[in-house]
């Protein structure tokens, strides 16, 4: 099995990196292999509504966005940690992800999806929340840990320190681990779930 972990902090070493390492940890025991890209220090714009992608299938701009989704339509999961920018996830990250969900168009169905979030104080609840959209609008699975998934940590390596966040993180690796697996025990017997035909409305006709 796959996991496939974005980090979207522009500092290779930073507390972002230290709470996903932990969670490496525990995959590498569930004999998961990983691959950890460092999102956050590539120069990546917004989406910008160009609708190319609906007819050649990838990203107008041709950069790590177009990179990343041969990897994730491989995995079998998908972890996003983000450090806390003004009470938010990092704008690159974003723009990444934006991207990534809206121009790819092959099935995340029941891809088990999770996010972590990196603070120094504050924060963290709403960049939790932020991520997990690009999940549920997916129809991927949420992975849930003992607590919600954050860490804190200001000054470099400071997320060590925070026990209880680094079990947060443990806990997380081993439930997302048991999800994945559960889920191809059950698309091995049962198959995905039927799929209807999307129905669009506007609120403004």
């Amino acid at each position: 099995m796959k996991v496939l972990m974005l980090n979207g902090s522009p500092k290779a070493n930073g507390n972002t990196a230290l709470a996903l390492a932990e969670m490496e940890k525990i995959f590498a025991q569930e004999e998961i292999e990983v691959e950890t890209v460092q999102v956050g220090s590539k120069t990546v714009r917004g989406c910008i509504a160009c609708n190319t992608c609906a007819q050649t299938g990838k990203c107008i701009f041709d950069d790590v966005v177009n990179a990343l989704a041969a990897k994730l339509q491989e995995a079998d999961g998908l972890v996003v940690a983000s450090p806390v920018y003004y009470a938010s996830a990092n704008a690159t990250l974003i723009a990444v992800l934006d991207r990534l969900f809206y121009s790819t168009g092959f099935d995340k169905t029941m891809k088990v999806g999770a996010s972590v979030a990196v603070a120094r104080r504050g924060g963290c609840s709403a960049t939790f929340d932020m991520l997990n959209k690009y999940f549920t609008i997916s129809g991927m699975p949420i992975a849930s840990s003992q607590y919600w998934n954050s860490v804190h940590g200001g000054a470099p390596g400071q997320a060590a320190e925070d026990a209880e966040g680094l079990q947060t993180m443990r806990t997380l690796a081993r439930n997302m681990a048991f999800l994945m697996k559960s889920i191809a025990l059950g698309k091995a017997q049962y198959g995905l779930p039927v799929k209807e035909a999307h129905q669009f409305t506007n609120f403004i006709r």
